[in-house]
């Protein structure tokens, strides 16, 4: 019993793959995240890791102890989110992962009225592109834009709200260019547009039951919605963007929506916002009570 906090160590190392990684998460060096390893093995009497300089792979024994560290670890998290419910308010620590631009536009403006709220939550947030794993990583909460249907299987997902990409420029540059009445007529201006990967050149475009791709092109392909937002407010082009960072700029008049009657589709079709968490018996009062005050 006096050895579970290494059995714990012992399982994070072989989740990150490695002692500093696990330290990182656990708040420890990388030597006291070994040690403790050392520590277990050598009162269990057996090696339970091969180590390398470049890697660190489990040995036969290791595997089997853990698979039973791992549960351990699983049953606290299950035992404290049981407790948290019975707590009067949400307290401890929140940790969230979400994309950088929505992370940085949407979410953090959501957060000050929550942490007034409840003063006794703390938020930690890890704005990322890249797809966190939440058990592996210790999250409680992501955010994430996802096209419906397409989210890993094994979480749960909430959803918050939708999200489309608008065509927008500035007053300025339709003086001077002509504002298009027509989406093909979208073909003989400076496009704004991401262009890489599935979201390449052709706009897919839909109202009613009437449907067209119309081929675009322009001076910039960018891969990040912040950065062709502030070409377009340069009066470079038409650009296209998501709702939720032209939504300031159009209700201001700063920069006008083009064939709003339009929806778009294909590689630029509407998504939708998630609020996803691993499955649990009891989901703790922290992240119930985020989840909520988003949803509203």
């Amino acid at each position: 019993m006096k050895l579970l906090p290494e059995m714990v160590v012992f399982a994070k190392v072989v989740d990150h793959s490695g002692f500093a990684a696990a330290g990182r998460q656990l708040g420890m060096t990388a030597s006291a995240v070994s040690r403790c390893v050392g520590r277990l093995e050598a009162h269990l009497g057996v090696r339970l890791l091969n180590r390398t300089t470049r890697s660190l792979s489990l040995t036969e024994p290791g595997a089997e102890v853990y698979a039973d560290c791992a549960r351990i670890v699983n049953a606290a998290r299950d035992i404290e989110a049981q407790a948290g419910r019975y707590a009067s308010h949400p307290t401890g620590t929140l940790r969230i992962t979400a994309p950088m631009v929505y992370g940085d536009i949407w979410l953090a403006r959501q957060l000050s009225s929550f942490l007034i709220q409840w003063p006794d939550v703390k938020i930690e947030i890890e704005l990322s592109d890249r797809l966190v794993d939440l058990v592996e990583e210790g999250m409680d909460l992501a955010i994430r834009v996802a096209v419906p249907g397409t989210l890993a299987p094994g979480m749960v997902a909430r959803p918050l709200c939708a999200m489309a990409y608008v065509i927008v420029a500035t007053p300025a540059y339709l003086r001077q260019h002509g504002t298009p009445d027509r989406p093909q007529q979208l073909a003989a201006h400076r496009c704004i547009h991401l262009g890489f990967g599935a979201l390449r050149s052709q706009l897919g475009m839909r109202r009613g039951g009437e449907e067209l791709v119309v081929e675009i092109d322009g001076p910039l392909k960018v891969n990040s919605s912040m950065a062709r937002l502030a070409v377009v407010e340069g009066g470079v082009g038409i650009g296209i963007v998501p709702d939720f960072i032209a939504a300031p700029g159009v209700a201001s008049g700063a920069l006008v929506r083009l064939f709003a009657d339009w929806t778009l589709t294909g590689a630029y079709a509407e998504r939708m916002v998630y609020a996803v968490y691993p499955p649990t018996r009891h989901l703790p009062k922290k992240v119930r009570a985020l989840i909520d005050h988003l949803v509203s």
